[in-house]
């Protein structure tokens, strides 16, 4: 189970990606992040997200239209 998360619920792109940003910027290295999004794009958003900050993708799934998705905090930030 992730250390924190972030109800993205009915948010649309880029909503779900610019305040998970946000809060991983407050969280310590190392700590996940377990975001709930319903918008279709999040999966791939996240994707994105990952590779251009350098945050590690955990782990991903949809159950009746919501995306959890978990992310770990990288030591640095390269982006965002």
């Amino acid at each position: 189970m992730a250390d924190h998360v972030l109800d993205a619920r009915g948010l649309q792109c880029p909503l779900p990606v610019l305040r998970a940003n946000k809060m991983l910027k407050s969280l310590p290295v190392g700590a996940e992040l377990e975001v709930l999004a319903t918008d279709a794009a999040a999966p791939k958003d996240f994707e994105s997200f990952c590779m251009t900050t350098g945050h590690l993708l955990v782990h991903m799934a949809e159950a009746g239209g919501i995306h959890t998705i978990v992310l770990r905090k990288a030591a640095a930030q390269t982006a965002g």
